[in-house]
């Protein structure tokens, strides 16, 4: 294969390299895949039937590109040098995950994420080597600005009310779009409305925003023709706009860490057009940020054709004007610092001035808008969420506990770590409160949770490489030529770097951007000739043997998965209209014969056998019912619901000390679920006092043993939680409920402990003696007081005001022997 030309010979050069019709099939077919997956494929960590099929589908698609370029490369493909060599290594990743399988804490989600690896590894080997051509390159990275640049504008469509256009842009091919409208392109939560367009999530959207800002900046900034110059410049509002609209504060906190480190890469006088074309377009977009968001606010509470003009006069408008100065600026004003800095810039550490320099300006920038009133320029939800960047906000100590976490589960999983979705499976073992997430926040410690230290090792090794290797070739090189890979250093650096606070990369497409980028800079990096042993034909046909099987496994393994995603959504869809048990269950097995371990369709399976049991009391539905849960189990031991699922099971079964059974092996995976202790201490004293009646004080000692051990749990949670800082959420409740206050509260007084039996008892006391239950706690309070030669008269009084034959019920408890 011809390598690529850079610097002055290949501007010079009138030569073009005629490429064959089968690699320009190969590029159309990799930019409809990128045009494809950011409306198909979202989050890939869910356990839910819904979305995990075009997951599969992109893995089958990729996996088809793969051998199509095996096709086309195979006599072309040389190792001769190291470029070569990274294609070959970037087969170790998907190999680390494949590794992790063997330890996995939950198969379903590890299988996925191999899926996701092999994916990324796929497009890396392709995008390497036709951006190594320089019409390849170009064709490339347009068609992942104007994707970008879709995206922009979808969600500022659905931003202004014309959600229903926008959802018929994309809804012939989106799984996304629900009654005409995108699901999610625009949220609400506490602080009101975001935009997320479509990611659904809005702090992903920022990281994936703050990358193409940049990148539209560089190509603003790089194109020689007007056209180009009034393009780019036009979307910077536009983009500014939409990452204020998604009141972002990773976003906003990151933007500047990852602008100056980009200024560090250009001349003065690049620099200095960076910050003036970015100051004039933020100005811009500050200006009618607040009028878009109120019309923003409007609009998607009630449609208004005046108001969607309105704001889109604002936005067009503005974006006119920037663009318009935009081309001033490169017409007039860059020549000019081009000639006056142009000598500045070849001197050393000259670059280091504007961006120590932009430090200050960013500080300066920050203090006004935190620390003083210049914040009033902004919308109160804006104003609010920069007001509350600081160490001690909650989102900031809940990464912070949820690193800790992370850390937690490393040093238990350190070699090859849980395999892929270890972290969704696990952190409710590890968490330090109630929190839910099933994310870390933060990639770098996730990947290391999912492939451990080696998997780790040989992932940052990679990436490290490509970027040590590509800046070592960009300051050798011109850096005003078109091909110097600049543009894809931009996307990966970008969505890495906020990547360290947030799940960006649990996003398929943005894992494929940033594969896409490093792909990008590898294709242009310094790339030394390798010996002449590593070009040999048994090494080079091992490598693609190894693509080409791998490659075929996989495929197969997509396309059951694919099988079984389709029987599992078709099965669910059938539960909400049919009532033919047979209709239902035969999808079901369909989904469960390729993936066994599938926990949603165990889940139905083993729910629909069960409910069919009670019905007819025919035995077989149960021990089926029992098959699927323990086939499942041995793949997703962490799985909460077919666990319940199991206990359920037990108790059809009339075995309620293996239900039991069930709640205690496993509390020590749930211990900030008040749910399953709730559960488990009230089994702990039923069965307790079931052997009591049969007068076995052995196994009575071993349920309230039990029982007031999982009670003493909960009480030490909740004390633990007083220490979190007051500015930390606790998250999910988790304290002493009435009926955790009851049980525990019997237990005690019967193993002889009336005066801890009366304080666990109050605990669970409300003001409403109407309520039967309160009535059942008063009574068992003012027996354990009794028994204590104490008394409440106002509980008392109030109880036997509600209800008088209490007093003699309290007698009755008195007098019991236990």
């Amino acid at each position: 294969m011809s390598k690529p030309v850079y610097g002055k010979n290949a501007a010079q050069s009138r030569i073009v390299e005629k490429i064959p019709a089968s690699i320009w099939a190969l590029v159309v077919a990799l930019i409809l895949f990128l045009i494809w997956t950011p409306f198909q494929v979202g989050l890939f960590n869910g356990q839910q039937v819904d979305f995990e099929k075009p997951m599969y589908v992109a893995a089958l698609l990729s996996g088809l590109m793969l051998l199509v370029w095996v096709g086309i490369y195979y006599k072309k493909f040389k190792l001769d040098e190291q470029r070569d060599l990274v294609a070959v290594a970037a087969l170790l990743l998907p190999l680390t995950y494949a590794l992790s399988l063997f330890v996995a804490v939950s198969h379903y989600m590890a299988m996925n994420m191999l899926f996701t690896q092999s994916m990324y590894v796929a497009i890396f080997i392709i995008a390497l080597y036709l951006m190594k051509q320089k019409q390849l390159n170009v064709v490339i990275q347009n068609a992942v600005l104007a994707i970008a640049y879709f995206i922009v504008g979808f969600g500022l469509l659905n931003w202004l009310g014309s959600w229903s256009f926008a959802g018929s842009l994309v809804g012939w091919f989106s799984n996304t779009v629900r009654s005409g409208k995108y699901l999610d392109a625009v949220m609400t939560d506490s602080n009101g409305l975001r935009l997320t367009s479509i990611f659904q999530y809005a702090n992903t959207y920022a990281a994936f925003l703050m990358a193409f800002l940049f990148v539209a900046v560089f190509a603003l900034v790089r194109s020689r023709k007007w056209y180009g110059t009034l393009t780019h410049g036009f979307m910077l509002v536009p983009i500014i706009v939409s990452i204020l609209l998604t009141l972002s504060r990773g976003g906003l906190v990151m933007l500047p860490v990852v602008f100056i480190l980009l200024l560090l890469f250009l001349k003065p006088a690049q620099q200095l057009l960076w910050i003036l074309q970015l100051g004039v377009a933020g100005i811009a977009a500050l200006a009618i940020t607040t009028p878009i968001t109120n019309l923003g606010t409007e609009l998607n509470t009630k449609y208004s054709s005046s108001a969607a003009l309105k704001g889109w006069g604002y936005l067009l408008g503005a974006s006119v004007i920037v663009a318009g100065i935009g081309w001033v600026i490169q017409r007039f004003v860059a020549p000019w610092l081009q000639q006056k800095l142009g000598g500045w810039g070849s001197r050393k550490r000259t670059g280091l001035w504007i961006p120590l320099g932009s430090v200050v300006l960013v500080g300066i920038v920050a203090f006004l808008l935190i620390g003083t009133s210049a914040s009033k320029i902004l919308p109160a939800n804006m104003e609010t969420r920069l007001e509350n960047i600081n160490f001690k906000q909650h989102s900031v100590l809940e990464r912070i506990t949820f690193y800790k976490d992370a850390v937690k589960v490393i040093k238990d999983y350190p070699i090859l770590g849980t395999g892929g979705g270890g972290w969704a499976s696990l952190y409710e073992h590890y968490q330090n409160n109630p929190y839910t997430s099933r994310q870390v926040h933060n990639f770098f410690l996730q990947y290391l949770i999912e492939v451990g230290i080696l998997g780790f090792i040989v992932f940052m090794g990679f990436i490290l490489y490509i970027f040590y290797k590509y800046i070592r070739g960009y300051v050798k090189r011109d850096k005003d030529e078109f091909n110097n890979g600049f543009f894809y250093l931009i996307i990966a650096l970008s969505i890495l770097i906020h990547s360290l606070l947030d799940f960006n990369m649990s996003y398929a497409f943005m894992g494929i951007l940033v594969f896409v980028g490093l792909a990008g800079m590898a294709a242009v990096m310094e790339s030394k000739p390798l010996r002449r042993n590593w070009n040999t034909a048994w090494l080079r046909n091992s490598y693609f043997a190894v693509i080409a099987i791998g490659t075929v496994f996989l495929l197969f393994l997509s396309i059951g998965s694919i099988s079984s995603s389709t029987a599992a959504l078709k099965a669910k869809n059938l539960l909400g209209v049919s009532q033919s048990y047979e209709e239902i269950k035969a999808p079901l097995v369909e989904s469960l014969k390729d993936r066994p371990y599938h926990p949603e369709s165990a889940l139905y399976l083993s729910s629909l056998d069960q409910q069919v049991f009670t019905q007819t009391k025919d035995d077989k539905y149960l021990a089926e019912s029992y098959s699927v849960l323990t086939r499942a189990l041995k793949d997703e031991s962490y799985n909460k619901n077919l666990l319940a699922q199991l206990a359920s099971y037990y108790d059809l079964k009339g075995q309620g000390d293996l239900a039991y059974g069930v709640y205690l092996d496993n509390a020590d995976k749930y211990n900030w679920d008040i749910e399953w202790y709730d559960t488990l201490i009230s089994r702990s004293f039923t069965l307790g006092n079931a052997a009591l009646v049969q007068k076995d004080d052995a196994k009575k000692q071993q349920y309230f043993k039990t029982g007031l051990e999982a009670y003493q749990h909960v009480v030490d949670g909740v004390e633990h939680l007083k220490t979190l800082p007051p500015e930390q959420l606790q998250g999910r409740p988790f304290s002493v409920t009435p009926t955790i206050a009851l049980n525990a509260g019997k237990m005690k007084l019967m193993s002889g402990q009336a005066a801890d039996a009366a304080a666990t008892l109050k605990l669970g006391l409300s003001a409403d003696y109407t309520d039967l239950n309160n009535r059942e706690i008063a009574r068992w309070y003012l027996a354990a007081l009794k028994k204590d030669n104490a008394q409440d008269q106002a509980v008392y009084d109030l109880l036997i005001a509600a209800e008088p034959t209490e007093a003699t019920r309290i007698d009755e408890i008195v007098a019991e022997k236990y």
